[in-house]
């Protein structure tokens, strides 16, 4: 099946076909509605053929549906019909769980997006749980409030760099991952990766958004290249 990937940022959306190599991508901000999205994007894949459409939506969603507006861009999207204006099918997930997905290989896994906030997903034996950690106390605020882009401006880089470390290891603690994947668009500010990381890349988002059209079934280690092999079983992804 020919999928169309929409990956919806505060700055830009990114969009990619199946069989394409290039993305394609558009200003976003506060006059971005969906139904402007929606007309953009379509104007903008011409020539490209696909029958379905994946979006990575930069706010909490709950079964395929946004349940409260992004803070960066416009209103309306609560309720919105993405079907409908598309015209075919669409699956709709957290952005954060989306990039996820596209750098899953196998066992549990946390995902770590450092971008304006802190997205965050776990994936155990191939079921997504995208989580809401970034809103979580830590200190005199939240976790996003130090390791967001608010506190890489306020703190800055060093210490932000250590605030990242200090929540990496208490969720990491907390969780018990087999490994963690830092992503999102300043994890290129780091000097190191805390230990047991390691670093995504954004354009897995597309490889998530793909993976979302994949038929449930039996993925043995072979399908997650990368997994040590003492993690190494069979797995059943469910999306």
């Amino acid at each position: 099946m020919n999928v169309l990937v929409v990956d919806v940022g505060g700055t830009h959306v990114k969009i990619l076909a199946t069989g394409q190599d290039t993305p394609r991508q558009f200003d976003s901000g506060p006059a971005l509605t969906p139904g402007r999205m929606v007309s953009q994007v379509r104007k903008l894949s011409t020539g490209w053929d696909y029958f379905a459409v994946s979006i990575g939506y930069p706010g909490p969603v709950l079964r395929g549906r946004p349940i409260s507006d992004p803070h960066n861009l416009g209103p309306g999207w609560v309720g919105f019909n993405f079907e409908a204006t598309f015209e075919m099918p669409v699956k709709l997930v957290n952005d954060a769980a989306m990039q996820a997905l596209g750098s899953y290989k196998g066992g549990k896994m946390l995902f770590l997006g450092l971008g304006t906030g802190l997205g965050s997903t776990m994936i155990v034996d191939g079921i997504v749980e995208p989580m809401e950690l970034g809103h979580l106390p830590y200190k005199k605020g939240t976790f996003e409030d130090y390791v967001g882009v608010r506190g890489l401006q306020k703190y800055g880089k060093k210490k932000w760099q250590r605030h990242v470390a200090d929540v990496v290891r208490r969720l990491v603690a907390a969780l018990e991952p087999d490994y963690v994947v830092l992503g999102g668009g300043n994890v290129k500010n780091l000097e190191a990766l805390p230990v047991g990381c390691e670093a995504g890349d954004n354009a897995n988002a597309f490889a998530g958004g793909f993976r979302l059209w994949e038929k449930a079934k039996e993925h043995n280690a072979s399908h997650f290249p990368s997994i040590p092999s003492e993690l190494r079983r069979t797995r059943r992804v469910l999306l």
